[in-house]
């Protein structure tokens, strides 16, 4: 077997997946490993990156070489990860801290008002195609400095997932211009490089990594990874990305008008569009693709809300699950499937760990409003899934005013094997949505990227034939009245309850 095989790996907030692919996208191995995520305070989300995120790729290396595959059949190198995140090392590239995670992690708050009234919020979406929120990394760093002075002065150099693992595995301090547009205030969206008009209180550009795109090559294998991993020295690796534009390429997310959905631990959208006019309430970046731009948008929480519900209210279906294998989310689909569309007069407000697009709200928290007696557990778990799906329209529809319309959407994300959850959000939505026959997500498009990058695949117009859609998710007109009339109250219960649920996120127990 000659060394022409792809290796995709993707390190996700929950869990991390790996695949080996030819270079016709075949997968021959594929394997996954769950891990957890550390919330140590109320509103902070971190990750161990040397037990986590390289720990992982380590570990899928060795699984996806140990059989009929060795580490010599494989040509080129792509890893992804959840992001941003801001991960800061010293000069050994050895971490200082734990990661602090995406917009998950809300800590930078008040880094983020006095970035915003130094510089002025208008100069900031100006110059970086998005205004600070918890989803950017630079308050995150003005944080860093703030509040662990003695750890910031040992930072040579600020990484986020993939970035620390490619440098891990070449020794090179990298990103992609994917990645480094969530760095805003310390990025030109116009120029897609770095920039020092708004760094003085932040950090110097030399502890920023170099520039580049996920499909390009950052460097090679070196003689300490191979030790590790098992990967030849000299194997190329990619610049990495950000795993949600990993998977949007997974699945064919190519041309203008191209959007995909992810249904994972978060929601998230992306979109994309030849020249987006920056909006405060969504994200614009560069994508994978240098010739493309995106408009973004993410909730939260998603997949993280069904799972606690599953915990707190299915421990029957969890003992079900343990006893005969039957998967307790596909029970609860079934109960939550027998109920009327609007859950007889329930709405969830999805905002259990704050609020990413397009709200910005890190003191919003989640609500069950309408309930009574008669409601049972399949009528919560419906809301559930139903209020996900508004938070989803209220992203499309600020798309929309964006002019950013999208024409084809993709279903991708653990979350996308739930036809109840998929049909909601189209009824909902009223978009129809393509559904992929495969599911391995940003490790497949890892795989694609290393073999773009690498020139083990010739051209772009390759990815068609790695693309297998299954099925078409189509709105169903007879909900439309019913969503629109609880989509409407779910935006007015927002406004209405907004003041009173911050003094509830800010009270502590005695």
């Amino acid at each position: 077997m000659s060394a022409s095989l792809l290796l995709g790996i993707d390190i996700g907030t929950s869990s991390s997946k790996g695949v080996i692919c030819t270079p016709e996208g075949e997968v021959l191995a594929s394997t996954v490993i769950h891990h957890d995520t550390s919330f140590p305070r109320p509103g902070w989300a971190e990750h161990d990156a040397e037990r986590i995120w390289w720990g992982e790729f380590v570990a899928i290396c060795r699984e996806l070489t140990s059989g009929k595959i060795s580490g010599t059949d494989v040509g080129a190198v792509a890893v992804s990860g959840i992001g941003p995140c801001m991960l800061p090392v010293d000069v050994n590239g050895t971490p200082l801290r734990p990661a602090v995670l995406y917009g998950i992690d809300t800590r930078a708050s008040a880094e983020i008002d006095l970035l915003n009234q130094r510089h002025g919020p208008e100069a900031i979406l100006s110059l970086g195609g998005m205004a600070l929120t918890s989803q950017t990394v630079g308050p995150k760093i003005a944080w860093l400095k703030s509040h662990e002075p003695d750890i910031f002065a040992k930072t040579a150099m600020i990484h986020s997932t993939a970035g620390y693992i490619v440098h891990k595995l070449t020794g090179e301090h990298v990103t992609d211009r994917h990645t480094a547009s969530w760095f805003c205030p310390l990025f030109d969206i116009g120029q897609l490089d770095w920039d020092d008009r708004f760094a003085d209180t932040i950090i110097e550009q030399n502890r920023l990594p170099r520039l580049g795109y996920a499909s390009e090559i950052a460097g090679t294998i070196h003689h300490q990874a191979n030790a590790i991993t098992g990967l030849p020295v000299g194997t190329p690796v990619t610049f990495g990305t950000v795993d949600v534009a990993a998977e949007a390429l997974s699945v064919g997310i190519t041309a203008p008008g191209d959007m995909m959905i992810m249904y994972g631990s978060t929601m998230f959208l992306l979109a994309l569009d030849k020249a987006p006019a920056p909006d405060p309430r969504m994200w614009t970046t560069a994508y994978s693709l240098p010739e493309h731009r995106v408009v973004a948008g993410g909730m939260a929480t998603s997949g993280l809300i069904t799972q606690w519900f599953r915990d707190i209210a299915g421990a029957d279906l969890l003992q079900q699950e343990r006893d005969n294998g039957e998967n307790a989310f596909v029970n609860l689909a079934r109960e939550a499937a027998a109920v009327d569309a609007g859950s007889n007069g329930l709405i969830c407000l999805p905002y259990f760990a704050g609020e990413r697009s397009p709200l910005h709200d890190a003191g919003a928290r989640g609500m069950f409003a309408g309930l009574t007696l008669s409601h049972t557990r399949a009528h919560m778990y419906r809301s559930i899934l139903e209020g996900i799906a508004y938070g989803a329209r209220h992203n499309l529809e600020v798309m929309g005013e964006m002019s950013t319309f999208p024409q084809r959407c993709v279903a991708v994300g653990g979350g996308a094997q739930s036809d109840l959850w998929l049909q909601i959000v189209s009824d909902v939505t009223g978009l129809t949505q393509h559904v992929p026959s495969r599911t391995t997500g940003a490790s497949y498009g890892n795989a694609f990227l290393a073999g773009l990058a690498s020139g083990i695949i010739p051209d772009i117009d390759i990815l068609e034939g790695w693309i297998r859609i299954d099925r078409q998710i189509t709105p169903n007109p007879d909900h439309a009245a019913c969503h629109d009339r609880q989509y409407a109250i779910y935006r007015s219960l927002y406004e209405n309850t907004r003041d009173d649920i911050h003094r509830l996120s800010t009270a502590r127990s005695d």
